[in-house]
C-alpha cells in the first residue's frame, strides 16, 4: 500500500506543480537531509558497499562480502550500506565481526524493508536520491558486489560523479568477475563505440581478490588522501 510520502513524491515527478507544493517537497527535502547529515556528523571515513538484497546468510556472496567487509573493517574504515538485508546484512554484520563500525542508510519502501540487526547507527531516507548523497558523501572507496538494478544504479552514479569531476578519484571495487562478466564487455564495448574513452576504463577494478583489492584501498584511498582512519 502507497503512504501519504509515496504519494507525495508521485505527484511531484508527474510534473510541474503548483508554488506552494514544490515549496512543500523543497523544505520537506531540506529538513531530511539535515537531520541525516546530524545523525552520520561523526562516523569517519567509509567504504560503501552496494549489493543485492536478495542473497541470504550460506549464500556464497553473502559470506563473501561478509568477509570483505571484515577485512576493510580492520584497516579503519566504517561500513555503510544501505541498511537493508542481502549483502548489505552481510558486510554490515562482516564489519561488527570484526570490531569495526557497521552504518546503514535505509530506505522507506511500499514493501517494508527493515534495518539489518548489525548497525551501529543509521538513518532511513524517505527519497533516493538523498540516500545516495548518503551513501558517497561518507565514503573514501565503494565495493559493488553482485545485485540487480539498484546495485547497478548505486555503481554507476558513484562512477559517473568520479567520471565528471563531482567527487574525486575514490576508488570503485567490482567483486565476482564471473557474475559481473557480461557488464565489464558492455562497458569495454561503449569504448570500442567511442562513448568513453581509456582512462574512463581506469576508474575501476574488477577482481576476485580481497587481499589485492586491499592493498589497492591502502594505496588510492589511504595514502592518496592522507587519511588517518581508527581501528
Amino acid at each position: 500500500m502507497i503512504n501519504q510520502n509515496e504519494k507525495a513524491e508521485i505527484k511531484f515527478l508527474e510534473g510541474p506543480q503548483s508554488r506552494f507544493t514544490e515549496l512543500k517537497f523543497i523544505v520537506s527535502t531540506l529538513l531530511e537531509l539535515v537531520r541525516c547529515f546530524g545523525k552520520l556528523r561523526s562516523i569517519g571515513p567509509c567504504i560503501t558497499f552496494f549489493g543485492s538484497a536478495r542473497f541470504r546468510e550460506g549464500h556464497p556472496y553473502y559470506e563473501f562480502a561478509r568477509e570483505t567487509a571484515g577485512e576493510y573493517a580492520k584497516l579503519g574504515f566504517t561500513i555503510m550500506t544501505g541498511g537493508g538485508p542481502g549483502l548489505m546484512e552481510a558486510a554490515n554484520r562482516g564489519a561488527r565481526e570484526a570490531g569495526g563500525k557497521s552504518v546503514g542508510c535505509n530506505i522507506k519502501l511500499p514493501i517494508d524493508q527493515s534495518p539489518n540487526s548489525y548497525l551501529d547507527k543509521w538513518v532511513e531516507a524517505k527519497h533516493f536520491f538523498v540516500r545516495k548523497i548518503l551513501l558517497v558523501k561518507y565514503s573514501f572507496a565503494f565495493i559493488v558486489m553482485p545485485g540487480g538494478i539498484g546495485t547497478l544504479d548505486e555503481f554507476f552514479e558513484s562512477l559517473t560523479l568520479i567520471q565528471t569531476g563531482k567527487i574525486k578519484n575514490f576508488p570503485i571495487i567490482i567483486f565476482n568477475t564471473q557474475y559481473h562478466k557480461p557488464l565489464v564487455e558492455h562497458i569495454n564495448s561503449l569504448k570500442e563505440k567511442g562513448t568513453i574513452n581509456e582512462a574512463d576504463l581506469k576508474l575501476f577494478i574488477v577482481t576476485d581478490d580481497i587481499e589485492q583489492a586491499r592493498l589497492f584501498i591502502i594505496e588510492h584511498s589511504i595514502k592518496r588522501y592522507g587519511l588517518r582512519p581508527k581501528f
